[in-house]
Formats: structure tokens, C-alpha cells, sequence
């Protein structure tokens, strides 16, 4: 059910020097685009920043027309904090900003971040036994920072009202585009997804961009060939014998090369291979999950679900369930 709501929300984006443009300028076009397919104006954006005037992104893309933030209404319905490089977001831990969001907890109904946005949530003590994400690459540090965060690294946002997290960039305009869903209704919202040429809801998460891409990408030459015809098809031997053979190396010398160059095992990297192909069935097909295994490239079922359990944390089942297609 949308949330009633007789005049437009104020919606803040708060952006800092070094912040990350996209995180500002994605939230800001879901929501205008809203207000165009609205009965009525259903948001009012501004961009803020502590000092306002104007921000410089990190891309050097600059921003005009913050407002302070202590000049913001006192009626905001949503904040949104933008993520951005590390001196930027140590800049906003010793701004005043921490406190001012303290401060808000409790008479702002949503409190949110893109990207590495999480991590001034989290200096605010915001997210203390919350579930939330991050940029993949920054889920560590994440936890390492603020270990009471109970993070979901493969999450492309995770909701926790009234606090809201999304992952690396583009996740900020997933999370406002769910904003708008609620608000505003599903019709509003696949209208603005149809417009701006986005997944209504995007498959998958976002384990997907991070280890088996970095793997593929840190190949080197000799490797590379083979390590693409591995990701592009995991089934059939891949056994230690079958690749050292293709690799033109004795097993022991492949074995060397490979975890020298490539950081892991000839198996472990197999088994991240055929993961992330069963993920993309999971996905994309409706067939049952021995097919799904038996087309990954898994000996067995209980195959399936061990390496499913060890990469992915979940059953090949709850992900389908997260991630499969919508039911028509």
C-alpha cells in the first residue's frame, strides 16, 4: 500500500567534497521522474551538504546549490547520504554530522546511504544490530569499523526501517526506486524504471560483480585463455590432470602457477565458476535444482548446496527465492 501523503516529501541528499556523483545525481532523477508519472508532486529534493553551496564529487563533477545542512526543513521525510573516497567520509565523521543524524533518528521516517554512505550511518551508531550492506569491496572494512552492523555483503540494498543501506553506486537508485514503490505504488514505479531504462528489480546480488570478475581480471596471459574457457563453460573435467593438461604443464607446476598468479587453487576457482553459473539459472530458468546443478557443472545435488552454503552463506533454494524472477 503507498504511504498516504497529502503534499510533497522533502527529501535530502547530503553530499561532501570527495562524495561520489552518482550517488547524489541517481537518487535525485529516480525522484524527479516520480513527480512527472504522480497524480501530484510527490517529492521535493534538495541537496545539501554541512557548509552548502557547492560540492565537488570525486569525478570532479561539480555540484551546485547545497543548502547548509542546518538549514534544512524540520519536516524531511527521507535523508540519503551519499557515499565517496575516504578523506571525504572522514571529513563528514568530524563534521558535526554524526551528531545532527543522531539527533534525527526518530522524527525522520527513512534514514538512508548509497554505497560507502553506510559507513557515516554506522559512526553514528545508527546501525548497531541492524541488518545493512555496502560496496562489496568495502564490506570488510565495514566490519572491521563497526562490528555490531549485522552486514549482508551480497545485498543490493537491505531495508531496516527506518534505516535503509544500499551497495556500490548504482544500488542507490534501486533503493529510491523501492522508495518510490511504496510510496507512490508499483504502477509510479515501473513507469520510472521503464523511463530511466532500469531493472524494476535487478537480479541477482552483488557477489556477482566482485570475486569472479577480480579472478578473471588478474589473469595473466599464459592463464587468461583458460581461465575464460572455465568461466564460460564449468561443466565436463575440470579436474587438477584434465587442466594441467590444457595448460601444457605437469600438475605440480600448474598447480605453482595458478595459485601464484591467480591468488587461489585450480579447484576453489572451478567451484566459484560453476557457483556463479548456477546462480545465473537460479536467476533466469525455473528449472528444478538437479538440473540447475547437473547444467553448473556439479556431480550431485548435495554438490550444489555445500558449494552454495561455503561462497554464497545460503541454500541454492532461499537464493532463487531473493533473486529468482518475479512471478507474473
Amino acid at each position: 500500500m503507498a504511504y498516504a501523503q497529502t503534499h510533497p516529501r522533502n527529501i535530502a541528499l547530503i553530499g561532501y567534497d570527495g562524495a561520489q556523483s552518482l550517488d547524489l545525481v541517481g537518487p535525485l532523477e529516480v525522484f524527479s521522474m516520480a513527480n512527472r508519472f504522480a497524480a501530484a508532486p510527490a517529492y521535493q529534493v534538495i541537496l545539501a551538504s554541512q557548509a552548502g553551496g557547492e560540492i565537488l564529487c570525486n569525478s570532479g563533477l561539480r555540484l551546485a546549490g547545497a543548502v547548509r545542512v542546518a538549514d534544512l526543513p524540520g519536516d524531511l521525510d527521507t535523508v540519503l547520504l551519499a557515499g565517496g573516497d575516504e578523506q571525504g567520509l572522514l571529513s563528514m565523521r568530524g563534521s558535526g554530522i554524526v551528531e545532527w543524524l543522531q539527533a534525527r533518528r526518530d522524527v525522520v521516517r527513512r534514514i538512508g546511504s548509497v554505497c560507502s554512505g553506510a559507513f557515516i550511518l554506522a559512526a553514528a551508531g545508527l546501525l548497531d544490530g541492524r541488518r545493512a550492506t555496502t560496496h562489496w569491496d568495502a564490506c570488510e572494512n565495514l566490519a572491521a569499523f563497526r562490528p555490531a552492523v549485522r552486514l549482508e555483503p551480497d545485498a543490493i540494498f537491505v531495508a531496516d526501517p527506518p534505516f535503509y543501506t544500499s551497495a556500490g553506486v548504482t544500488a542507490g537508485i534501486d533503493l529510491c526506486l523501492s522508495f518510490v514503490e511504496a510510496d507512490l505504488g508499483a504502477e509510479v514505479a515501473l513507469a520510472v524504471a521503464r523511463n530511466l531504462v532500469l531493472f524494476m528489480r535487478r537480479p541477482g546480488g552483488q557477489t556477482q560483480f566482485s570475486a569472479g570478475l577480480g579472478v578473471q581480471a588478474a589473469a595473466t596471459p599464459r592463464l587468461r585463455k583458460l581461465v575464460a574457457e572455465i568461466s564460460a563453460d564449468p561443466t565436463g573435467d575440470l579436474s587438477l590432470p584434465e587442466l594441467a593438461r590444457r595448460g601444457g604443464m605437469t600438475e605440480r607446476t600448474f598447480s605453482r602457477v595458478f595459485q601464484k598468479e591467480m591468488g587461489t587453487t585450480p579447484a576453489a576457482f572451478v567451484e566459484l565458476a560453476r557457483v556463479d553459473r548456477a546462480k545465473a539459472l537460479l536467476e533466469t530458468s525455473d528449472w528444478p535444482l538437479a538440473r540447475v546443478g547437473e547444467r553448473a557443472g556439479f556431480g550431485s545435488l548435495d554438490g550444489l548446496h555445500r558449494a552454495f552454503q561455503k561462497r554464497v552463506g545460503i541454500t541454492p533454494g532461499e537464493y532463487r527465492q531473493r533473486f529468482g524472477r518475479v512471478a507474473a
